[in-house]
């Protein structure tokens, strides 16, 4: 089956590309929606390096910017719209247990006559973490919100200890394992479907109260 990616260059979109490309499917083009500072829809550190991931993976990308919270879904029922000028059959997304983001791109996808997948849907998390580093994904948190955390896991690689430091955050404070309720974003250095490897060559740690994230300024892909 022939897809669009619905990407942000964190580590469930581009997992889930990555699964499906692995399962045989086509992957047709990329899609990036940049939504609003503090957008309940759409990652949003760093989403302008999708530009650079799209050209790793070989794909055309799709991109919009939003003004606001009602304009980010227009804009991303325009960019869906137009994968099917692509060929695309179905829509992949990165969605773990959020009904509030499914829901939407799925009335989307029913209204354009698109398959909506979800590849990552409800599976177990720590299982999940631990088979993106075997599976050879290299990714570090570009974003924290809640308690518990703080600035030294900006930048930092999820890795076993990282694992190990969210499971005594999720005992702890209830932090989900994966971040699915906002408390971290992450960004994909490496991985299978890439060509080549980005590096960060200069980047700016900012961090207000319980929050912060990482503004990626400069990369060298390697």
């Amino acid at each position: 089956m022939k897809f669009a990616g619905l990407i942000s260059g964190g580590k469930d979109s581009i997992y889930s590309v990555y699964k499906k490309i692995s399962d045989g499917w086509e992957c047709v083009c990329l899609i990036a929606v940049e939504g609003e500072k503090d957008s309940k829809m759409f990652h949003v550190p760093n989403i302008h390096l999708t530009k650079e991931i799209a050209k790793l993976i070989g794909k055309k990308l799709i991109f919009y910017k939003a003004k606001n919270s009602k304009d980010e879904i227009k804009k991303l029922e325009k960019a869906i719209l137009k994968s099917k000028e692509y060929g695309a059959e179905a829509i992949v997304c990165g969605a773990h247990s959020s009904n509030y983001q499914r829901k939407i791109i799925e009335n989307i996808c029913e209204k354009n006559q698109l398959k909506l997948v979800s590849p990552i849907w409800n599976v177990n998390p720590e299982k999940y973490l631990r088979n993106l580093i075997s599976s050879n994904f290299k990714i570090i948190f570009t974003a924290v919100a809640a308690e518990g955390f703080n600035e030294s896991w900006l930048g930092r690689e999820l890795d076993e200890s990282a694992i190990e430091d969210l499971k005594n955050l999720n005992k702890k404070y209830s932090v989900s394992l994966i971040g699915e309720g906002g408390e971290y974003e992450t960004f994909v250095l490496k991985c299978p479907i890439y060509k080549k490897e980005i590096k960060i060559i200069k980047a700016e740690k900012h961090w207000e109260g319980l929050s912060g994230w990482l503004e990626i300024k400069k990369v060298k892909i390697i």
